[in-house]
């Protein structure tokens, strides 16, 4: 696996799919972590091909580790848990690359090298009030699971994180078996990372250790019933615009976004929005 070096890094996981581009998002989110953090380290953790422009954003390009697991499917979740092995930072953090970075956040790793993992566990909505809806959340609930998402995580390179993405690994080989024993209520009929990892923790019973849902490590999720609607589409992005001010704010539904903007839909990240990233 990589050599680990001293400090901090940022490192993002990207497979592309028939329908989207995620090397491109990952891209993206770097460019964003760069406009608003200085001296950060990112990784990208790929076996996709990247074009040299976007390589100029990452310290590393890391071949995925091992077998594909995820090279049949869509959702491309399987490989997740190797981020941990593949990693060559002491500490690091883990985002999913379908994210903008749009404010600093170095003052984050004072409170993360703290712990040895560390998982958000409330987020926010594009008003930026805490999200109360349990909508997505209906399988962590009838069964009592921590209530992580995988958005945004960190780790230390240590023996107990070592272990819990160890035995995060037999998880998602064999979710199926998991998810029949620790979330049989409301069974949930895919390999989902974050439902993964809550599962761990619980057989674990460390959720104390890493998470805190008064933290201010969060980010803003657009789902659509994460945004407390009467009436919820499909897509936040059939019923919201987005848009970039003269003075280089992005604005949702007449909003501020200054917080992780967690964009969910492709087809938010339009060439235009990249372009708003790299002239900042």
């Amino acid at each position: 696996m990589s050599k680990v070096s001293k400090g901090n890094g940022f490192c993002l996981l990207a497979q592309n799919n028939s329908t989207t581009d995620y090397v491109r998002q990952a891209y993206a989110l770097a460019v964003s972590i760069h406009k608003f953090n200085k001296d950060q380290k990112i990784s990208l953790i790929t076996n996709d091909t990247v074009p040299k422009k976007y390589k100029s954003v990452f310290e590393n390009i890391i071949p995925i580790p091992w077998t594909d697991h995820a090279k049949d499917t869509d959702w491309k979740i399987e490989n997740r848990w190797k981020v941990y092995h593949a990693s060559p930072y002491k500490n690091t953090i883990v985002m999913d690359v379908d994210m903008l970075v749009l404010h600093d956040i170095t003052h984050w790793w004072q409170e993360l090298e703290k712990r040895n993992i560390f998982f958000v566990s409330n987020v926010r909505n594009y008003r930026d009030e805490v999200v109360t809806s349990r909508f997505y959340r209906k399988t962590w609930d009838e069964n009592k699971l921590p209530n992580l998402y995988s958005g945004v995580y960190y780790f230390k390179k240590s023996k107990e994180a070592h272990e819990f993405f160890d035995f995060l690994e037999q998880v998602m080989i064999n979710w199926e078996l998991f998810y029949g024993k620790f979330a049989s209520n409301y069974y949930q009929k895919w390999c989902s990372f974050d439902l993964s990892c809550s599962i761990v923790s619980k057989i674990f019973d460390n959720s104390l250790d890493i998470t805190d849902p008064n933290s201010f490590i969060t980010f803003t999720h657009m789902k659509p019933h994460c945004q407390g609607w009467t009436e919820v589409p499909d897509k936040w992005t059939n019923v919201l615009g987005g848009y970039i001010t003269k003075d280089k704010t992005l604005i949702i539904g007449n909003h501020v976004q200054r917080n992780i903007l967690h964009y969910v839909e492709p087809e938010f990240l339009t060439d235009k929005v990249i372009e708003y990233l790299e002239k900042l």
